[in-house]
């Protein structure tokens, strides 16, 4: 299974969070060149300097912001090359936004605008704006990262009596892009394949209650970690997956097969 990435750029959003970091990691690791997009410019250009390889590119942008945006794609294009393309970046569903990550009821029009913002409308403008460079060599790759949200509704017993909510913001975008996947997989074939993977639960330090109840109602038995991800980021962003588009893979333990 050819995995190797070498002589391609891949841009990572998000590169320098807790699951950014691993799949940049992972890429550089296969021999891709990164680039990579964190709204804290310290941190991103900390963590370029820590993936495998050399070569790499730190870029501080903010995707709400249109010229953050703008600064991405005139960097890439400077470049000259964006083999592939992993829009990671997201507010998740802890994220202290204001009006989100809270009960239902007081959850707001703003918050929900701001995640659907950067969840959904940034990766299309991303891809549509380096659309160009994904196609030139025919090999391009897009790889959206979903969650397991956007395919199933939340059981919210999981979070009664916890800190923790499940924003509505956080399921429609995270729908929204998986099936944003499905649509520009036919619009960008033959040149470019688009995908998307949909983590499980990730163990960040959560309430006890709420991971002894997900590992209870998960197959394989525990919450992931975000080396679980390295695999299916450089599956679907190499040839080893060269007849693979339009695919929402769900990385997950097994939570959406019940």
């Amino acid at each position: 299974m050819n995995t190797d990435l070498s002589g391609r750029t891949a841009v990572v959003t998000g590169g320098a969070g807790p699951l950014g970091r691993v799949l940049a990691d992972a890429l550089a690791g296969a021999g891709a060149r990164i680039v990579l997009v964190d709204l804290d410019a310290t941190a991103c250009a900390a963590t370029a300097n820590e993936l495998h390889g050399s070569g790499h590119v730190a870029l501080g942008a903010n995707l709400l912001d249109p010229q953050g945006l703008s600064h991405v794609v005139d960097t890439v294009t400077d470049l000259g090359a964006c083999d592939v393309l992993v829009n990671n970046a997201a507010f998740t569903g802890t994220s202290g936004v204001p009006g989100y990550a809270v009960p239902f009821d007081e959850q707001t029009d703003e918050a929900f605008a701001m995640a659907l913002a950067l969840n959904l409308t940034a990766p299309f403008s991303l891809t549509r704006r380096l659309a160009p460079l994904l196609r030139a060599t025919g090999r391009g790759s897009v790889v959206n990262v979903s969650s397991i949200y956007g395919l199933v509704g939340p059981n919210m017993g999981l979070y009664e009596g916890t800190r923790m909510g499940n924003p509505a913001a956080y399921a429609a975008s995270k729908g929204g892009l998986a099936q944003l996947t499905r649509y520009l997989s036919t619009v960008l074939a033959p040149q470019v394949r688009v995908n998307a993977f949909a983590p499980g639960g990730i163990a960040r330090g959560q309430d006890d209650a709420f991971v002894e109840r997900y590992e209870r109602l998960t197959p394989l038995g525990r919450m992931g970690t975000e080396d679980d991800f390295r695999g299916v980021v450089t599956w679907l962003a190499s040839d080893a997956s060269a007849y693979v588009t339009g695919q929402v893979v769900a990385v997950d333990g097994g939570w959406t097969a019940w």
